[in-house]
């Protein structure tokens, strides 16, 4: 039987063929020379945007892996919305600053970072690439970013924090059994994870009409290149390891309540963050409830079909906060003015999602690096045009939001 290893270095190959068809039909109506409309195989070096790498992960990827990534739910429209609000507010740019040096450093829970755009968890990442969260690590590593990971990682976190060089934040998906969750934090703490984030927009049952779709279109027997021989990363994901989950009926439990936060935030000893909140009430509650902070997520559509972007969440949540802890934001984030403008909106920081797992899916860590460097490069330059040299100059004044 031919090796996954060996698929994928097929599918990589298609990409000189694959990755200007993309290109080409979204081209504005411009002269192209012979040369132009053919060009060199594509590395991670010459992609131009985010969007880019979407195509190519596309191209590389099984339908299935592709659509488990790409999903929403039911008409996928809030994926869409959390991106197409950024269009909606714009910058106000201001003139005579000095804008030879920028600052982009920001403090998070007591650690400095130099930019404030971070990997945010994805799960199953070996789905992507095979050497999965390593990559995304080692490329964190290379890029001085902060990097979080899922409960639901393909690689153990012990692994992925020794291939970061540094502590990494862990997304956690709180089971139905809370002996398991109990394990799964004590195991995250043992292994230096600073921030533990709890997700509570997971709620059981969704309509991932595009994943559907996807599997139905993938010919494949599946599971012969998953963990285990099986799609349960939530029970035999390299996480729960040495612990019994002959109880856990589901990753996320539907009895969350505030007395389930309390219970949390006794467990855990260290950082504790709220992912998921979209609402002023639930930000003010989460505080008061000794939370550490929030981040403003709707799981990148993924989980629910309300239609509201995390971007119009964002100012309600950072007003109830009213500078008591910082707020995160993730969701449609795909140029460096997108961070800008969350920023200016009151976001302490930016995660990205889906693209660098885009970068992942085509370049391997070389993509994961790419994409960084693309949004840092939109960053400083929108920072100079708007006369903003530090991120505490980035404020709501330099925004007008349409939406």
């Amino acid at each position: 039987m031919t090796s996954p290893d060996t698929v994928f270095a097929a599918r990589r190959a298609l990409l000189r063929y694959l990755s200007v068809l993309p290109a080409l039909a979204a081209a504005p109506s411009v002269a192209w020379s012979a040369a132009a409309a053919v060009p060199a195989a594509p590395t991670a070096e010459r992609m131009l945007d985010l969007m880019e790498f979407e195509a190519l992960a596309r191209a590389a990827l099984p339908p299935a892996h592709f659509g488990y990534l790409a999903t929403g739910v039911d008409d996928d429209r809030t994926v869409a919305i959390n991106h197409e609000a950024y269009s909606r507010i714009e910058i106000r740019s201001r003139r005579f600053v000095d804008v030879s040096h920028l600052d982009t450093s920001v403090q998070l829970l007591g650690t400095t970072w130099a930019s404030p755009v971070y990997l945010s968890a994805v799960s199953a990442q070996r789905a992507f690439h095979p050497e999965g969260e390593l990559a995304t690590a080692r490329a964190a590593r290379s890029r001085a970013a902060l990097l979080m990971v899922s409960s639901g990682t393909s690689t153990s976190v012990e692994a992925v924090a020794e291939a970061r060089a540094a502590p990494v934040w862990m997304q956690l998906y709180a089971t139905d059994d809370w002996e398991v969750t109990s394990a799964l934090v004590k195991r995250a703490e043992r292994a230096g994870c600073p921030v533990i984030a709890l997700t509570v927009d997971s709620v059981p049952g969704r309509n991932n009409e595009t994943l559907q779709r996807a599997m139905r279109a993938d010919t494949r027997e599946c599971t012969n290149c998953h963990v285990n021989n099986s799609h349960d990363m939530w029970r035999r994901g390299p996480m729960f390891s040495g612990i019994d989950v002959s109880k856990v009926t589901g990753h996320t439990p539907s009895n969350l309540s505030w007395e389930y936060l309390d219970r949390m935030r006794q467990l855990v000893s260290v950082k504790l963050l709220v992912k998921g909140v979209v609402t002023g009430e639930d930000a003010d509650r989460c505080i008061a409830h000794g939370a550490d902070g929030v981040i403003v997520s709707n799981h990148g559509g993924r989980e629910e079909e309300t239609l509201r972007s995390t971007i119009e969440c964002l100012p309600e949540v950072v007003a109830a906060v009213g500078g008591r802890a910082p707020v995160l934001i993730d969701g449609g984030i795909r140029r460096g003015t997108d961070v800008f403008k969350a920023l200016a909106l009151g976001a302490s920081a930016v995660g990205l999602g889906r693209p660098p797992i885009w970068g992942l899916a085509a370049f391997g860590q070389g993509g994961v690096e790419a994409v960084l460097d693309i949004v840092k490069r939109e960053l400083n330059t929108i920072m100079r045009h708007a006369g903003t040299p530090t991120l505490a100059s980035i404020t709501r004044e330099r925004v007008v939001n349409r939406l």
